[in-house]
C-alpha cells in the first residue's frame, strides 16, 4: 500500500459536495453575543431522574448511584439556532466529518476551533451545574475534543413521506389484524448499541422535533429489558451513565433530519474513579489530538493526587507521627492501575482500524455472526453503515 493511501486519521476527504440541510435565513434577532447563561438556558426541572437502581443495575456500577438518565429542557431556540449555524459551517463540514460502522455521519473535535458559542456554552459554570445535578455528581467536560460531538442523520422528502406511508400502512394493517407487532424502530438505529468511553454524556437536540414519529432513545435494562427514553424536543437534552448503560439512538420518522450533539462528562473532583475508555472513539478521531488530552487531564489527575498524598506526609510528619505503610501501598498500587490503565487505552497507531468500532465496549454478548454487517476497508475509508442505518447525504 502506498504512503498516499494511508490517511493520518478517520477523517474524510474534503468532500466536494454541498450539504443536503440547507439553514433558513438567519432572523436579524438571533444576535451575534456570546454565551449568557440568563439568555440561552432554558433549563426546567426533570419530572423524574432514573436512579441506577431504577434501571435494574447495582447502585455501586457508575460513579452515582443517583443519577443513571435524565430528560430535561436545556437551551433556548435562539441558542440552538446559533449552535446548528457554528455546526453546520463549512469548515466544520470540510474539515471535522467522521463515518464509522455504529454511525455513518459524525462531527468532532470542532468546537475549539470553529465553535465559540457552542464550546462556551459547555464550558459555562451555569451549564456543569445543571448536567451535575441531575447526574448527581459534580462533573466537567471530559475534554476539549469531545464537546459537542455531533450525529447526522438525513433525508430526502421523496424519502421521509414513503416511510411516512410505508409505517402507516403497517399500522393499519396491524390494527386490522388485531397483531401488535415488535416497534418498526428497533431493529432500526441510527447508532447501534454501544457503551460511551466517558462516564457522563448529554445529548442534546438540534433538529425541530414536532412532526417526529419515533427517535427515543433505547436503555438495556440490568434485566435486559429495552426501556426507551422520549426523543428530546429541540433545545432539550438526555443526561445518562452512558459508560456503564448500554444505549442506541432509534431512528424516527416525519422528518427529514436528526442531528444531535453529544457532550461527555467525567468527575471534577480527581480522587474519583474514571475509568475513561478510547474503545469507541478512537477509531473516529485525530489519534494524535486525542492522545494528547487524555493523557493531559489523567496526568493532571494523578498530579493532584500526588499533592495530596505528598501532603497527608508532611503533615504527619511534622506530628512526629507516620502513615501506615499497607495505606501508602494501597496508594501507590491505586496509581499503577491508573497508570497502566492509561497505557492500555493508547493502541499503536498502526494498530488501529479507524471507522471500525468492535464489540469489545458492550457489556452484553454481541449479536450472532451476520446480524450486523460490518466491512472494512483501508484506514480512512468510510466503514458500512449499521444496519438500517440512514446514510449521510452531503
Amino acid at each position: 500500500m502506498a504512503a498516499a493511501d494511508i490517511m493520518p486519521f478517520a477523517v474524510d476527504p474534503k468532500p466536494s459536495w454541498k450539504p443536503i440541510i440547507v439553514e433558513t435565513e438567519q432572523p436579524a434577532s438571533l444576535g451575534q453575543d456570546e454565551f449568557n447563561p440568563s439568555k440561552h438556558l432554558g433549563y426546567k426541572e426533570p419530572p423524574k431522574v432514573y436512579s441506577m437502581k431504577d434501571l435494574g443495575l447495582p447502585e455501586n456500577t457508575g460513579i452515582s448511584p443517583g443519577g443513571g438518565v435524565g430528560t430535561l429542557p436545556l437551551f433556548t431556540k435562539e441558542a440552538i439556532m446559533r449552535m446548528r449555524k457554528e455546526v453546520l459551517c463549512p469548515e466544520v463540514l470540510q474539515n471535522c466529518k467522521y463515518s464509522s460502522n455504529l454511525a455513518q455521519c459524525q462531527l468532532r473535535g470542532f468546537a475549539n476551533k470553529y465553535a465559540p458559542f457552542v464550546y462556551d456554552a459547555w464550558k459555562s459554570p451555569e451549564t456543569l451545574a445543571i448536567i451535575s445535578k441531575i447526574a448527581g455528581i459534580d462533573l466537567v467536560t471530559e475534554m476539549d475534543l469531545e464537546i459537542a460531538h455531533i450525529n447526522i442523520s438525513v433525508k430526502s422528502e421523496q424519502e421521509r413521506k414513503e416511510e411516512l406511508e410505508a409505517f402507516e400502512d403497517r399500522a393499519q394493517y396491524e390494527a386490522d389484524e388485531g397483531i401488535a407487532g415488535c416497534p418498526w424502530e428497533d431493529n432500526k438505529p441510527i447508532v447501534d448499541w454501544h457503551t460511551d468511553a466517558y462516564p457522563f454524556v448529554c445529548v442534546t437536540m438540534l433538529s425541530d422535533c414536532t412532526t417526529m414519529i419515533g427517535g427515543e432513545t433505547a436503555l438495556r435494562t440490568g434485566t435486559g429489558e429495552i426501556m426507551k427514553v422520549r426523543g428530546p424536543q429541540m433545545g432539550c437534552a438526555v443526561v445518562l451513565q452512558g459508560r456503564y448503560i448500554e444505549h442506541q439512538a432509534l431512528r424516527a420518522l416525519g422528518t427529514a433530519e436528526r442531528i444531535s450533539m453529544v457532550t461527555s462528562f467525567r468527575p471534577r473532583n480527581p480522587l474519583e474513579k474514571d475509568d475513561t475508555v478510547l474503545t469507541t472513539v478512537r477509531p473516529i478521531s485525530n489519534l494524535p489530538e486525542l492522545y494528547n488530552q487524555f493523557c493531559e487531564y489523567r496526568l493532571e489527575m494523578l498530579e493532584e493526587r500526588v499533592r495530596g498524598q505528598l501532603r497527608l506526609l508532611r503533615e504527619a510528619n511534622g506530628h512526629q507521627r507516620h502513615i501506615a505503610t499497607v495505606k501508602l501501598k494501597a496508594f501507590l498500587a491505586e496509581q499503577e492501575r491508573f497508570l497502566a490503565h492509561m497505557n492500555r487505552e493508547m493502541v499503536d497507531d498502526s494498530m488501529v482500524v479507524f471507522g471500525d468500532i468492535d464489540d469489545s465496549h458492550l457489556l452484553t454478548p454481541p449479536a450472532p455472526q451476520g446480524e450486523r454487517k460490518q466491512v472494512r476497508r483501508r484506514r480512512g475509508w468510510r466503514a458500512a453503515p449499521a444496519a438500517g442505518g440512514e446514510a449521510c447525504r452531503f
